[in-house]
């Protein structure tokens, strides 16, 4: 199968690739700019040249193509919205291209969308975030185009897509440990965070592309829950830093913008998923990888 990659230089997406290239599949990368290509054409992948807001571009890579997968996303928490709107976009110009093609198409979204509407509550494929929750439209949009000729599927990712080459949530509670001093949780620290190494999740991905059904909605999570303190514990282990528990008052002043993810708890089930796809995870937990490759 030909495939439109978009994010196929990111963390996920890279990863993504490879799992393609491995099972036979060729691959379309997403670049914007010539560094990009240069990096895409080295792992084995054709460069198609656009950006997320190039909605012209996105459609022509995608029907030019036998299936997509969506991961790009623009990480610039201080735009967050404006880029969740990027996203919108994107998915609709793309899902509109596939109308009555009958390709896959396979999104990104977040299991932590679900804590959105019921924090602490295990999370299962069949629940859906509130119309309000970051990208809750873009899951909307792929469920119906899954009406319209399209075999759309969602891939909700845990908020620790974890392994080597990781820039995201568990690096930053790292930063912020370092920069402060000490490792923190909130309260007792029992909120829980899902998680799930990246080739696993690069694994999930190629399954949807090749066999989920239209209108499925998947969930990357390896480990349930991992609670906060436990988190937080590794990182003082691995920095040699005091740990300890905050309020959420001085939560908000030890994590600044990234308190609402330090607070997530996020509970959730992917058992829907491995029954219908076959999927296995069989990379490092969460903790075990941290203590192997993060603090070197």
């Amino acid at each position: 199968m030909k495939v439109f990659l978009t994010g196929a230089t990111g963390f996920v997406g890279s990863a993504i690739a490879r799992e393609l290239l491995g099972s036979g599949h060729e691959v379309v990368g997403l670049a914007r700019n010539d560094a990009n290509a240069d990096l895409l054409a080295t792992a084995g992948v054709k460069a198609h040249k656009g950006e997320l807001t190039d909605t012209a571009a996105l459609v022509a890579g995608a029907r030019a193509c036998d299936g997509v997968i969506h991961t790009a996303f623009i990480h610039d928490f201080s735009k967050f919205e404006e880029n969740v709107e990027i996203d919108r976009r994107a998915v609709e110009a793309m899902a509109a291209a596939l109308e009555g093609s009958d390709k896959p198409f396979v999104i990104t979204s977040g299991t932590a969308l679900l804590s959105f509407h019921a924090p602490g509550q295990l999370a299962t494929e069949e629940g859906t975030p509130p119309p309000t929750a970051p990208r809750a439209a873009s899951e909307a949009i792929v469920m119906a185009a899954s009406g319209r000729g399209v075999r759309g599927s969602v891939v909700r990712l845990s908020p620790s897509t974890h392994g080597a080459g990781d820039h995201g949530f568990a690096p930053r509670l790292i930063d912020i440990a370092r920069s402060k001093g000490f490792a923190a949780y909130i309260g007792e620290g029992a909120n829980r965070w899902p998680a799930v190494h990246r080739f696993d999740a690069a694994r999930l991905f190629r399954l949807a592309l090749e066999k989920a059904a239209p209108g499925s909605r998947l969930h990357g999570a390896a480990e349930e829950g991992v609670p906060m303190r436990a988190i937080a514990e590794t990182i003082g282990a691995g920095l040699g830093v005091p740990v300890r528990s905050l309020t959420a008052d001085e939560a908000q002043a030890h994590f600044e913008w990234f308190a609402r993810f330090a607070a997530i708890d996020n509970p959730t089930s992917s058992a829907i998923t491995r029954k219908s796809l076959g999927w296995r995870p069989e990379g490092p937990d969460l903790l075990t990888d941290m203590k192997a490759n993060y603090f070197g």
